[in-house]
């Protein structure tokens, strides 16, 4: 029975209760008719049992004639029982009894138990190519009362990885489900949490962070970081070969058409440099690789097309970019005193700006942002105003003068932010209206937490997470203090201001 037929079976039984109590205040009517009836059948079973009992086996046939009777209500009780209590919709078989152990809760707890929503597990299992390998595991999993609502399979020649979506009883373990997959056959099993944005079927998934990316330039890490899963995803600067990347010498320029190597994919970036993605708990396959090439190769033909402005002409400005790239929406903010900034996303067409803002800051500002020498900010906005490494949202004045940038950078599986404010515009809640946008960016981008990397006297920037209303943790070492925020998801319609 379904879930909502024994509703349905449920409500019919309350409507029968009801009719039931409704109809209390005239039960002496009935204790009447019953008491006729009675009299009824004492009388006419007393003529009966005269007429037998004068018979030559009539203590016999009276002897046959009540245990006919007594079976026969018995049967009419059970069958009334029946009627009316409906087995338990998360039981076994119709009619099978449910025993509990001994020593264990009143039937009430098995009851709440069964009505316990279920949880959503991404299984991905090895199995050997053969007919009936898909079936076996299909089968342990019936079993085991779980639905396979989602499948992909990768293969690979000789095996094939098998890769599900499944909606499993919350009592299940994860163990539990891991060993009936080893007794299917399967093995290097891999298991994890899912969530409700696995319930979208793969091609819609992988058109959808397509559009993105095409709209959008900095969307590419995140678009192959949901594509492939948890991992981590990093952009390497174009290198000679001979020279070493984490100790390891890097040889030759990656091929066109990338590399796998097992648990990382090397690709090519449009932008210049090595995009290098990386996931040690689980190796990527053939199809992994050819679905986060397409969307890379698609991130180069965008990036390809010619630009509307001439050779050596001076860059650009925000209303005169090429369209398409990057989502152009801009948001006007009034401050407590009166005057109104623009807020809006920016890129490297904004570099200019952005350095002659550095010039109007003082040393102290600059030092609170980068951590470092002054002299050396400038050098960091190449890096900091990259699509391809985060986003970034910057507040401008009527005239179109730049006085604020937040950064929201993607740090591995990590996400930072960061803000630099000009001075004479600070203590106006400029900052703060940036990093709330920045944080919504990111919950968006469905990131567990955010960081931000500041001085233990810079109260400006602590007063800003504290107004976030997050749950905060806080890491201080040799005055540098590392403030995390734990994100709590967004709707994917929710306003987040400029994207």
């Amino acid at each position: 029975m379904t879930d909502s037929s024994a509703h349905r079976a449920d409500r019919r039984t309350a409507r029968r209760a009801n009719r039931r109590t409704a109809s209390g205040p005239h039960h002496w009517r009935h204790d009447l008719v019953e008491l006729a009836a009675l009299f009824t059948a004492v009388t006419v079973a007393d003529s009966i049992a005269k007429t037998v009992a004068h018979g030559p086996d009539g203590p016999v046939l009276l002897v046959l004639s009540a245990a006919a009777l007594l079976a026969t209500a018995g049967i009419h009780t059970w069958w009334a029982r029946r009627r009316h209590h409906p087995p338990d919709p998360g039981g076994g078989p119709a009619g099978e009894a449910r025993t509990a152990p001994a020593g264990s809760a009143a039937p009430a707890g098995s009851a709440t138990a069964s009505q316990e929503p279920p949880v959503l597990w991404r299984l991905r299992t090895t199995v050997r190519e053969e007919p009936g390998s898909l079936a076996a595991l299909c089968t342990v999993l019936a079993e085991l009362r779980v639905d396979v609502i989602g499948l992909q399979t990768h293969p690979l020649g000789e095996v094939t990885v098998d890769e599900f979506l499944l909606r499993a009883p919350r009592a299940l373990e994860a163990a539990e489900l891991s060993r009936a997959a080893a007794a299917a056959g399967g093995r290097d099993t891999w298991l994890e949490r899912a969530d409700a944005h696995d319930l979208v079927d793969t091609p819609t998934r992988v058109l959808g962070l397509a559009t993105r990316t095409a709209l959008d330039s900095a969307e590419l890490p995140l678009a192959l970081r949901q594509l492939l899963g948890r991992c981590t995803i990093r952009s390497v600067p174009s290198r000679t070969a001979g020279e070493k990347l984490d100790g390891e010498p890097l040889g030759e320029e990656v091929p066109e058409d990338g590399v796998l190597e097992g648990a990382m994919i090397r690709m090519r970036d449009p932008r210049g440099g090595t995009i290098v993605v990386e996931r040690p708990h689980l190796p990527f396959t053939p199809t992994e690789f050819a679905r986060a090439r397409a969307l890379v190769e698609l991130d180069a033909r965008l990036d390809a097309q010619p630009t509307s402005h001439a050779a050596g002409a001076a860059e650009p400005g925000p209303a005169e970019r090429p369209a398409g790239r990057m989502p152009r929406r801009r948001e006007t903010l009034t401050l407590p005193e009166g005057n109104e900034i623009t807020v809006r996303r920016a890129d490297t067409c904004d570099l200019e700006a952005a350095r002659a803002m550095h010039r109007r800051c003082s040393a102290r500002t600059l030092a609170a942002r980068y951590h470092g020498p002054v002299r050396d900010a400038d050098r960091y906005l190449d890096h900091l105003l990259s699509p391809r490494f985060g986003r970034t949202l910057a507040a401008e004045t009527a005239s179109g003068k730049l006085v604020a940038l937040g950064h929201l950078m993607w740090d591995g599986d990590e996400t930072e932010v960061a803000l630099l404010v000009e001075d004479v515009w600070q203590r106006r809640g400029i900052g703060a209206e940036l990093l709330r946008r920045l944080v919504a960016m990111a919950a968006e981008a469905r990131c567990e937490s955010v960081y931000a990397v500041t001085q233990s006297h810079n109260t400006g920037m602590v007063a800003a997470m504290r107004g976030l209303g997050l749950p905060l943790d806080y890491q201080v070492e040799e005055g540098t203090l590392v403030i995390t925020a734990r994100l709590v998801p967004v709707p994917a319609a929710a306003e987040t201001g400029p994207r």
